[in-house]
């Protein structure tokens, strides 16, 4: 197992995913990659008052900031990316905006148009807290919204909207260290791009943003051949995850939904029925995000929540 750190900077970032990005860093499978990744504005200095314009690395962003592509040498269509993320350190500032872009929801909520709100945190990651320029003080529990590969189709493809082919800005808060992400190799060499690291989110991201920050991630890369389940799919610390992702939240929920209903099959040696019965107790369905142009919503089936009993012998 070799040890890589990558920063971002000229080369080493982006803000679209592309097959046709230079590779910034190529490992083999087992090795361990330190990134380091600018918020998701990819701000270079500390904003010093809430909303304040400060310098960035793309001027004119075009998506989220993100470090690599990151290649994983062997790796092609067909097999299974394991993306084990080990240690997830956030950096010492964050923020979070809400209301004024003329969306569905900011109409529904009355908060379209106009100026959006800011906070502003000081981030104490040995504290394990937050706390906002208004003196509100939350728990972190760091992540990063966009793990992903890119599109196997030529061209440039946006950051913000989350795919079920590749992922990319997944948004999900259970992905804390810890956390095994499973992803199908899209591309040739994978082409992995990390970044957008959250301090703290819930559920849904309601308000567009978490509290957005710099994040230093230490994750080991493998290659699988094969998976319990079709599509992305995790191990955290909570429990199994299976996503869904779809204009449509009806589709976006019946996508996570069944690809959970196939690994209950798996792991039980179920009819899909029986599979569909057994999860119905146990598992939890929650709306990922609300913020991204498409519903994401993810299907949870927590730890020893099924206590399997062996049938007696003979």
């Amino acid at each position: 197992m070799t040890g890589h750190r990558l920063a971002p900077g000229p080369g080493t970032a982006v803000d679209v995913f592309s097959r046709d990005t230079p590779t910034a860093l190529t490992v083999d499978p087992g090795d361990v990659v330190v990134v380091e990744s600018l918020d998701a504005g990819g701000h270079l200095e500390r904003q010093r008052e809430p909303g304040e314009l400060r310098p960035v690395l793309f001027e004119e962003a075009r998506g989220h900031c993100l470090t690599g592509p990151v290649d994983v040498r062997g790796a092609e269509p067909g097999d299974v990316l394991a993306v084990h993320l080990e240690a997830l350190t956030p950096g010492d500032w964050g923020w979070t905006t809400a209301g004024g872009r003329d969306t569905w929801l900011n109409r529904r909520l009355g908060v379209a148009g106009g100026i959006p709100a800011w906070l502003l945190w000081e981030i104490d990651e040995a504290a394990g807290t937050a706390t906002s320029d208004l003196g509100h003080t939350v728990g972190l529990s760091p992540f990063l919204g966009v793990i992903g590969l890119p599109p196997p189709a030529p061209g440039e493809h946006t950051t913000i909207r989350p795919r079920s082919a590749g992922g990319g800005n997944i948004d999900c808060r259970e992905l804390v260290a810890g956390s095994t992400l499973y992803l199908p190799v899209t591309v040739p060499g994978a082409h992995l791009l990390l970044g957008d690291g959250h301090a703290a989110q819930g559920d849904g991201e309601v308000g567009g943003t978490a509290i957005e920050c710099p994040m230093t991630t230490r994750v080991r890369l493998d290659l699988r051949p094969t998976a319990p389940v079709p599509g992305i799919h995790a191990e955290t610390p909570r429990g199994r995850v299976t996503f869904g992702f779809h204009e449509d939240l009806n589709e976006a929920t019946a996508e996570a939904l069944g690809a959970m209903v196939t690994w209950v099959q798996a792991l039980y040696d179920l009819d899909r029925r029986t599979a569909l019965a057994l999860a119905s107790p146990v598992v939890d369905l929650r709306v990922t995000q609300v913020a991204n142009r498409t519903w994401g919503v993810h299907a949870v089936l927590p730890r020893d929540a099924v206590r399997h009993r062996e049938p007696p012998a003979g």
